[in-house]
């Protein structure tokens, strides 16, 4: 059991859960990630490690609430427990050990890039993140990449920072010159149109990717991607690859392959919900 130590809401539907995991924050390391459940019978969750502390034992998981196992995830408060953790799992980030690194994080995936600046900067890297949301309730991690070099805040509606994507700061900062290297993580909308950004110039960018996943190991095969023609399988030889070399029609495709089976299953649970809630007769 893993008892959760903190719970921070980050915007309207993400949320920071610092959970007791010993042995995983004394050696994970950027880019890795774990896979999560919340009790017997519940899904299997891959989730990035969005920080650690060695001292505490406590690594810290970003949560967006889109479905019924990640709303029942949230749910829980201080003090109770996630049954089952396990990892670090997946391949680290290859990281420059100098130069200039552009971290790109949209949405939720600027939780995902947070461990990748933080490794950048111990090293001495140069780091600046282009950070993006809607608007400003859902720009998150702003504060904690602030400590690790120059940040550029974009919203869709310009209620904070730069109005516009991500890829628009993306576009001017690249035609400024000196970046040695791009990491984009986030909807794979944003990740195609950065890599397409740095392609030109073959500037090596890479991605973060977040197929169906169900064991960590590879041996269910749900999160297989093609990269370059061949079938690499994101929990063993990712999760980050060169996002040149990404079929992203492909994993679109798989995103959403259960899209239907996801929603019923959203719409039951809401209807558990609602059970709930009833009085019972005579109350």
């Amino acid at each position: 059991m893993h008892k959760i130590l903190s719970k921070r809401k980050l915007s309207p539907n993400v949320t920071r859960l610092d959970v007791l995991a010993e042995r995983i924050a004394a050696i994970r390391l950027p880019g890795q990630f774990v896979i999560v459940r919340r009790g017997e019978g519940a899904e299997r969750i891959p989730l990035t490690i969005a920080d650690s502390d060695a001292k505490a034992g406590s690594i810290a998981l970003v949560i967006q609430a889109v479905g019924k196992s990640t709303r029942e995830l949230v749910a829980l408060e201080e003090g109770e427990s996630i049954q089952d953790i396990s990892g670090p799992l997946g391949r680290p980030t290859e990281l420059i050990e100098s130069g200039h690194a552009l971290c790109v994080g949209g949405g939720v995936g600027t939780a995902v890039v947070h461990p990748i600046a933080q490794g950048l900067f111990r090293r001495g890297v140069r780091v600046t993140s282009v950070i993006g949301g809607r608007s400003k309730e859902w720009v998150i991690f702003e504060e904690e990449l602030r400590r690790l070099g120059e940040v550029v805040v974009c919203t869709d509606d310009g209620s904070y920072g730069r109005k516009g994507f991500v890829t628009d700061a993306v576009k001017d900062l690249l035609a400024a010159g000196g970046v040695d290297v791009v990491y984009a993580i986030g909807p794979v909308p944003m990740m195609r149109a950065v890599a397409e950004l740095t392609r030109p110039a073959s500037l090596h960018t890479s991605v973060s990717l977040n197929p169906v996943m169900v064991d960590g190991t590879g041996m269910c095969g749900g999160c297989r991607v093609s990269i370059g023609g061949e079938t690499k399988f994101a929990c063993v030889d990712g999760p980050e690859f060169d996002g040149h070399q990404v079929d992203f029609d492909l994993l679109a495709d798989r995103l959403s392959i259960y899209r239907p089976q996801e929603q019923k299953s959203l719409a039951r649970h809401g209807e558990a919900c609602l059970i709930g809630l009833e009085k019972p007769k005579g109350a």
